[in-house]
Formats: C-alpha cells, structure tokens, sequence
C-alpha cells in the first residue's frame, strides 16, 4: 500500500494547496486502511510523509508511537505527540519537547552492517586515516574547502595523513589536483557502498550532522568534525552535532565558518593531540545506543 503524501512550503503557494490535497488523500486512505486491517499499533517516523497515517490514526483513537531521530522535535511530531502513547527519541535531550513524561531515550537505530563493523577499540593508524562525508552525494561546500584546508597543514603532518572524501562528482577532479599538490594520499569518490568499512577504519571524521550520521559515528566511537546544515529545518543538524559536542567528542563549524583556514586550524590542534583522540573515542562511544532498533521494537510490544 502506498499512501500519498507531499510536503509544504508556505513560500510556494500554488504547490502548498497541492500538496494540502496530497496529503488529504494520503489521510483518506489511511483511514480507508486503518478501518479495514484493525492495525493495533501505528509507529510514525516523523516528516510528512507519515502525517496521513499517524492523523488517520489520531482521529481513529488508534493507538500510535512516535519516534524522533533529531535532537529537535519536527513538526510532524510536535502535532501529534500529545495524543501520542510513547514518544521515542535518537538523542538524549531532544528540544522542543514539551512531553518528557511520555518519552524513552532509545536512539536511532542503525543497519546491522553498521553495528557489526565496530571496532573493538580505538588505536591510531600509520598513516591517519580521515574519513570526509558530506550526505548522500557530497556537498559542495565540503568537496571544496577541505582539500583546500590540508593542503594549509604543515608538511610534516600533511605527510601522516591518508584521505577518503566523499567528493561531488563534478569537484572530484579538483580535489584530487590540490592533494596531488599538497603530497597527500587520498581516495576522492561520490558514493561510498561500504560505508561501514570507511567509519571503521576512519581515525576522525568530517561530516554533516543528520541524526544517522551522528548516531552511526557516536558508535564506532570517532572523534569527529561536524559541519551542520544551514538550510535543515529548525537547524536541527546543530543540534544533533551538539551532543558529542557537549561530551568533548566532536568539534562543531558552522557553515558561516567553514574556511580552509579555520579547518586547518582545528585539524592541527586535534590530529596533534593523541590524548584528546582517544578521550574523544570513549566519550562519543557513552552516547551511543546498539540496542535502538530492540528498545524501540518492545515499546511498540508493549503497547500492542
């Protein structure tokens, strides 16, 4: 069953309408749906796309669970979490929530190929392996700036230093002169398959904050760079980012700031320092949850 939804953007007027339209056919056939299979449990992820089936379920008096993956309560949720029997989140402290009674700390769960990649420890590679991922295809500012940033490095460490990037396919080219240049050794590709394998092997990592990504770094325990989204909603990718911030794992660069020079200066106070890679490691680990997809399946049993 496929259930129509659409999001809406108050600045484009003629689309919103449409997709209001959208979205109430999406809602009458998750009524049409919930009325006819008698589902005892509905379990929403957030986002529009969920809103038909989890409203449908709301007027129904049909039991519902939410879950939240950011470190911010989207909108989806904070519409429907009062009516909500559980409210399950990603992170720890998740803002904008005014319903703490009804909340359970689970995590976000993640892919098993993520989980059995972990290492079991912590020890530093010869040379420094720095994994750079910038969301499903790369991102531009990202491509651009950290070659640009290591080639700033002194050359002595410039030398200990292996790169993978996730590199937009049209800067690939780019980035792969200014390390030739620079004498570094890197690995510049648009798409990773096995990602699993380049978190394992990373010693730091540069990235965006999108809950998964944060969640799946927290696990393998890397210390970590983190370059929030400026345009994500309710600029929640800061917010995810923050959590290994406040446990000393993970530095934060906004956007605004994300210049070859103050990633460079950020990368040679902590590639430096060996003491705070390994403290980071144990600290991003404490935020980490294996058990989320099971946390979160026995609160929906328990329910049901």
């Amino acid at each position: 069953l496929t259930i129509s939804a659409a999001t809406i953007s108050p600045r484009r007027p003629i689309k919103a309408v449409k997709g209001i339209i959208t979205i109430l056919k999406g809602y009458a056939q998750s009524r049409k749906f919930i009325n006819e299979w008698r589902p005892d449990v509905v379990a929403g992820f957030g986002g529009y796309p969920a809103f038909p089936a989890l409203k449908a379920a709301q007027t129904l008096k049909r039991p519902y669970i939410l879950h939240e993956q950011n470190a911010v309560l989207g909108r989806v949720n904070r519409a429907l979490v009062k009516d909500a029997k559980f409210l399950a989140t990603g992170f720890l402290n998740t803002e904008r929530n005014n319903y703490p009674k009804k909340t359970h700390f689970v995590g976000n769960p993640v892919r098993t190929q993520i989980i059995e990649a972990v290492p079991e420890n912590y020890t530093l590679s010869d040379p420094i392996n720095i994994f750079i991922v910038g969301g499903s295809l790369g991102a531009r500012l990202i491509s651009q700036t950290i070659p640009q940033a290591i080639a700033l490095l002194p050359e002595e460490l410039r030398k200990r230093l292996n790169i993978v990037q996730q590199t937009r396919q049209e800067y690939i080219d780019e980035a792969k002169s200014v390390y030739e240049a620079a004498g570094v050794r890197a690995q510049c590709e648009s798409f990773f398959h096995a990602i699993e394998t380049q978190l394992r092997e990373a010693d730091y990592i540069i990235s965006r904050a999108g809950a998964l990504s944060v969640s799946e770094i927290a696990l393998m325990g890397k210390p970590s760079l983190f370059v929030p989204l400026a345009i994500a909603m309710d600029d929640h990718q800061r917010a995810n980012a923050g959590t290994l911030k406040d446990l000393n794992a993970a530095d934060i660069l906004p956007e605004s700031e994300f210049t070859p020079e103050r990633v460079a200066s950020i990368l040679v106070k902590r590639i430096n320092d060996s003491q705070w890679l390994h403290s980071a490691h144990k600290a991003a680990q404490t935020a980490a949850k294996p058990d989320a997809a099971a946390h979160l399946a026995r609160l929906v049993s328990s329910l049901a």
